[in-house]
């Protein structure tokens, strides 16, 4: 998977280092692979990642567009800690077979398999855009981007945030959309009939009602406004459909 980087943290306050700034709860690593993702104070994403142990470091996991600047982030928040993180060499094996020795499974969904780190990449050939978009799983760069709120984006039902752990960047007006208001945007699966450009807006009775993404077998992956996604809805070309 040459779409993916892999970054390395170690020293002595690796894993309390990371605690105080991502959405999960690192303290899950010895149970496998954690799902997170880096917010701004303002609670927006910055990036999405899976987090590894590797003893007493931690691997991390990151869409290659987004690892340098994730990388230059990280440092800048460091300070005096007894961190260091570096870029690797290390690759990406992913599948939805029999899981090798070594493997760790998808924390997002049972669908989306198993990922193995090493000096070798690939992945077994499955059609990941129809697994994402049966179980609307957002991808870095494509659904996900600076302006999503991971709650709006699924992080909840994905196993990306911990709402027990305690204070990260982004925690307050991530627990105040959790707690106080009821979301009236987010991602959903959709019916499609037809087929548009990713990032093509969807329209209901001539008004704005969402974005449509990723589309794979008649069904789609659209970020709506919950108000407006109602009957039978135009992006571009394409009819759209929320079965709710």
């Amino acid at each position: 998977m040459s779409d993916r980087r892999i970054l390395r943290l170690s020293g002595s306050d690796a894993k309390s280092f990371l605690q105080g700034l991502v959405t999960n709860n690192v303290d899950r690593l010895g149970d496998g692979l954690v799902y997170a993702a880096l917010l701004t104070p303002q609670g927006k994403y910055i990036a999405d990642f899976f987090l590894a142990g590797d003893g007493d470091a931690v691997l991390l996991d990151v869409d290659a567009a987004l690892a340098e600047g994730l990388l230059k982030r990280l440092n800048m928040y460091r300070l005096r800690a007894d961190v260091q993180v570096e870029m690797t060499e290390l690759q990406v094996k992913r599948g939805t077979g029999a899981a090798p020795d070594g493997a760790l499974a998808d924390p997002r969904h049972p669908a989306m398999g198993w990922r193995l780190y090493g000096l070798e990449g690939g992945d077994d050939g499955s059609d990941w855009d129809a697994i994402r978009v049966a179980h609307c799983i957002p991808e870095t760069g494509v659904e996900l981007g600076p302006e999503s709120y991971i709650l709006e984006a699924g992080f909840e039902a994905l196993n990306g945030v911990d709402f027990r752990k305690g204070c990260y960047v982004g925690q307050e007006v991530t627990a105040r959309m959790k707690h106080k208001t009821e979301l009236r945007k987010g991602f959903r699966t959709v019916e499609v009939e037809g087929a548009a450009p990713v990032g093509t807006e969807i329209t209901a009775g001539g008004k704005p009602a969402g974005t449509l993404f990723t589309q794979s077998g008649g069904k789609g992956i659209a970020y709506l406004r919950f108000d407006r996604a109602k009957g039978e809805m135009q992006a571009g070309d394409a009819r759209v459909t929320w079965p709710e």
